[in-house]
């Protein structure tokens, strides 16, 4: 960072980050102890890969870009000058965050540091009020620690006591497959995957509440004045649950990755950023080929997923009975191809994971591709390109209803 240019040094620091961490997770995989998770010295370095390279995105965006080029969001995030190096350590390496992360920008962490994360969100109501009617208080972590204990407690308790009696691997299982009908099995993984998921919930719950314990995650206040201190959380276990559709799903899950992956890939890749920052979560998550099978499976879910909603969603909005009964229907869809695209996640290896698919015949793995080609839908930027040429052409064959200001911006 300190001897590579500016232009180019974000690039640097992706590559060199990135591959050091699938270096070590190779060693780890196939040295060590394939299969086994005693020894994942990894987990603190996934961590730091992400803040290392976000920082290096941040000085890039302060340093080497104009504000014209930058998102708003980039803007925020922008790093106007070289952190030195008791800073470069501390946001990489401080107590709070070094096992479990959460990720978080810089700019946050700096401002929690200095105190001042505080006082800009204070600013926010001036009046020390929300509606004239209740007052702000000091911001105490102490209720949302205690609620966030609460959950790691119970999420801990339901995981320890369901994982064995609902384990994946027996949805594989030779007499299982033969002997069980197809709603029977669709019901039984969906249950193993809930019985899954809280093991997740615990750790990055108990992340958030030591950062929160710490002074970490003040996010302003909510509408009675109490004060959020949500900042840096991972996950909202609610709209996990209850999510209608795979992309609500996924903003909800492991949030901070998610909003890493968005802000160094999605938002910059040329082309097709949605592939690339799947392979580029597989990459990250380590070198298991069961991971490069559920995020490949991801891809197209996703597309099918979108198709879906651009298409079929407006026809089930004429009423509320009927976005009822769509929402009903999407949760359960996004229930089973969750849970079917996150086995080879669980299951690690090739022939496991290929197992399980053959054995539901690659189902949805076709109805993905069936759907992205019957239901094609035109992406965000595709989008916002042919909405803004096509604002273009009509203040050009009309410029008669051209407002005052976009007269002033022509001439200008």
């Amino acid at each position: 960072m300190i001897f590579a240019g500016l232009e180019h040094m974000h690039k640097y620091c992706f590559i060199v980050t990135l591959g050091y961490l699938i270096v070590c997770q190779i060693t780890r995989v196939y040295v060590f102890d394939y299969g086994m998770y005693s020894a994942d010295f990894t987990g603190p370095m996934m961590v730091i890969t992400q803040k290392i390279t976000s920082m290096a995105f941040e000085i890039h965006d302060g340093l080497a870009k104009k504000e014209s080029q930058l998102t708003p969001n980039q803007k925020y995030l922008a790093i106007s000058r070289m952190p030195s190096l008791l800073e470069y350590l501390s946001y990489n390496c401080n107590f709070m965050g070094i096992l479990a992360g959460p990720t978080c920008s810089y700019r946050d962490y700096m401002a929690f540091i200095e105190g001042t994360c505080y006082q800009a969100r204070h600013q926010e109501n001036a009046n020390g009020k929300e509606n004239g009617k209740f007052k702000q208080s000091e911001p105490s972590p102490k209720n949302d620690v205690i609620s966030k204990l609460c959950t790691c407690a119970i999420s801990l308790a339901v995981y320890l006591s369901l994982y064995k009696l609902l384990p994946v691997e027996y949805s594989i299982d030779d007499y299982f497959v033969k002997s069980t009908p197809l709603y029977l099995q669709v019901i039984y993984l969906y249950l193993a995957m809930l019985a899954l998921r809280p093991k997740y919930y615990f750790v990055w719950t108990l992340a958030d509440a030591i950062n929160n314990a710490a002074g970490f995650g003040f996010n302003g206040y909510n509408k009675d004045g109490s004060p959020r201190w949500d900042l840096i959380s991972n996950l909202r276990i609610l709209d996990i649950e209850f999510a209608t559709s795979f992309k609500l799903f996924l903003d909800n899950w492991n949030i901070q990755t998610a909003l890493w992956l968005k802000r160094v890939c999605y938002e910059r890749c040329p082309v097709n950023p949605t592939a690339a920052t799947f392979l580029l979560s597989a990459m990250w998550h380590g070198v298991y080929p069961g991971y490069y099978l559920t995020f490949v499976t991801g891809i197209g879910m996703t597309m099918a997923a979108r198709a879906v909603r651009h298409n079929i969603r407006p026809y089930f909005l004429v009423s509320d009975s009927h976005k009822l009964v769509y929402d009903v229907i999407t949760w359960a869809c996004t229930q089973v191809a969750i849970s079917y695209t996150v086995v080879p996640f669980v299951l690690l290896a090739v022939g496991s994971s290929l197992k399980f698919y053959s054995s539901w015949y690659f189902f949805l793995h076709l109805l993905c591709l069936l759907v992205v080609l019957a239901l094609p839908v035109k992406s965000k930027r595709r989008q916002a390109k042919e909405q803004q040429e096509n604002q273009q052409k009509d203040s050009q064959s009309d410029p008669s209803t051209d407002s005052n200001c976009n007269q002033k911006d022509k001439t200008s």
